[in-house]
């Protein structure tokens, strides 16, 4: 069950979003007989169910909600997690960088809660596919349950043996590792990938990065970058506008690279003059 609706109304099955301009998104799925309970009230299924998306809804307190079809961000932010989930800056970026489209087959390293997971699960779509891995059973557990949410189970498979014995896969598109010692994986990254495909890791701190830029380097690894993504967000109101008090600054340091082969290097033949 995909999670976007193609209709003009909300029917049962459909993931919706309960949101106001005071409260943040409520995220669910409508069944026939179902509530949604909030201290601000009570609003029953049955009563969304054949709306018109965009309608305002009250609960039987009286409180507005709208009723929305959640969009990417909405989902990433209401994701249920039992570790910090990657934000949708760094997200973004990742997709562009590394050419996650319909049809790209990536092996994600850290799964964690799956907030990844589920944005590349989306992203190459029933024509490629991710393969995702994470030592941690309830990390694993916790991340299925995001990707079936969303109905997109089937593109994704996931896998619970560390990193360190490699990878099932071989001549994927990309790889991306959200782990704290990627540098200890990067021959691994390497026999993984197809010729000249897409790596990408995540780390917070300056002395991981330098140590897996050494890595890369040895590794053959080229069109390296290393990119810090700094979000700010604007009052919207005409009368005061200007950029709020907090701004999400230093998330993570992203770091890209291509695994490259080097021509071999010929030894030139000394060509011998004579003096006539």
């Amino acid at each position: 069950m995909s999670w976007l609706s193609t209709s003009e109304t909300a029917a049962a099955g459909d993931l919706v979003a309960l949101a106001s301009t005071k409260t943040n998104y409520f995220i669910f799925r409508l069944e026939e007989g179902g509530k949604f309970e909030t201290h601000r009230g009570i609003i029953r299924h049955d009563d969304l169910i054949g709306s018109q998306w965009g309608t305002e809804v009250f609960s039987h307190k009286g409180s507005p909600f709208y009723l929305l079809q959640p969009g990417i961000y909405e989902i990433l932010s209401n994701t249920k997690r039992n570790t910090q989930i990657m934000y949708p800056k760094d997200i973004g970026f990742i997709l562009m960088k590394m050419n996650i489209a319909p049809g790209t087959t990536i092996i994600e390293a850290g799964t964690g809660s799956g907030g990844l997971t589920q944005i590349l699960a989306l992203m190459v779509g029933k024509e490629g596919h991710v393969y995702t891995y994470d030592r941690r059973e309830e990390m694993t557990n916790l991340a299925r349950k995001n990707v079936q949410r969303l109905g997109l189970q089937g593109n994704v498979t996931f896998y619970g043996h560390s990193v360190e014995e490699g990878f099932e896969q071989k001549d994927v598109d990309a790889v991306f590792l959200d782990l704290p010692n990627p540098y200890d994986f990067v021959q691994q990254v390497r026999e993984a990938l197809i010729p000249g495909g897409q790596f990408g890791a995540l780390l917070p701190t300056t002395n991981q990065v330098t140590k897996l830029l050494l890595e890369m380097r040895r590794a053959d690894f080229e069109f390296v970058d290393v990119v810090e993504l700094m979000l700010r967000f604007y009052q919207a109101e005409a009368e005061k506008f200007r950029p709020v008090d907090r701004m999400v600054a230093h998330t993570g340091y992203l770091v890209f690279g291509r695994p490259i082969n080097r021509a071999p290097i010929e030894e030139k033949e000394e060509t011998v003059v004579e003096n006539s």
